[in-house]
């Protein structure tokens, strides 16, 4: 998969007038308490609540292109509203597949956006091999929630703003980590132009696939993960 600081441009022009281009704002709180300037980009105002949106229409715009019968899609909430709140306007029929522990709130916000809901497995990695059989029995296209270069792209357009919203290099930019994909898009284009900021992820003790990952210097699927922070209890 390549990702690249001119594919992100190009996922810019995509989503231009079609996605919330977020602030940065100040945490008068957190600069205080850690002694630092710290600011925030604040994605919680995109559509449907979190990035995902950036990637997802990416996608599907491609998808649409292709005059696909549909999608399909797994998640545990984030990139199944993004998805289907896309592909409602895109006029393209999505199915989500969702694990059985995703809360009440973002299955109903899911199918509010007009998606057919199906709850299977218990994470987003144990959701795939269902997904993937009703994807080759109905036709669909397959949406990765973040193993995709349309959407790493997508999500990398949050670097490229940020580069366009400072002044100045920040020392480091904190990135969730679930599947990797947000922190994957927006190290691809700070890192081209600003390769001595700090891209530093953050993810929990008990869905630490990336950490693992990097430490064991391949892929490690974990054998279970805790649901406490569930957009991003990714296995692996």
């Amino acid at each position: 998969m390549t990702v690249s600081p001119e594919s992100i441009k190009a996922a810019a022009e995509i989503i231009a007038g079609e996605v919330v281009r977020t602030p940065i704002v100040r945490s008068g709180p957190l600069s205080d308490s850690l002694g630092s300037e710290v600011f925030v980009k604040l994605e919680t105002l995109q559509r449907t609540g979190p990035f995902k949106d950036r990637g997802a229409l990416v996608k599907l715009k491609a998808v649409a292109r292709d005059g696909s019968k549909g999608v399909i899609a797994i998640s545990a909430g984030n990139h199944a509203q993004g998805v289907a709140y896309h592909a409602q306007r895109l006029g393209l029929p999505a199915t989500i597949v969702m694990p059985k522990g995703t809360p009440f709130t973002k299955v109903v916000r899911t199918r509010d956006f007009g998606a057919h809901v199906i709850l299977e497995g218990e994470s987003v990695s144990d959701a795939k091999p269902f997904a993937d059989k009703i994807a080759s029995e109905e036709g669909l296209v397959f949406v990765h929630p973040y193993d995709d270069p349309d959407i790493v792209s997508g999500q990398g357009t949050i670097g490229m703003e940020i580069l366009r919203q400072i002044p100045q290099p920040p020392d480091a930019i904190y990135v969730a980590v679930g599947g990797g994909g947000l922190i994957g898009g927006i190290a691809a284009y700070v890192k081209s132009l600003w390769p001595d900021v700090q891209v530093i992820g953050v993810e929990p003790h008990d869905a630490a696939a990336m950490t693992l990952s990097l430490e064991a210097g391949e892929r490690i699927r974990l054998p279970q993960v805790g649901l406490f922070a569930d957009g991003v209890a990714v296995r692996q």
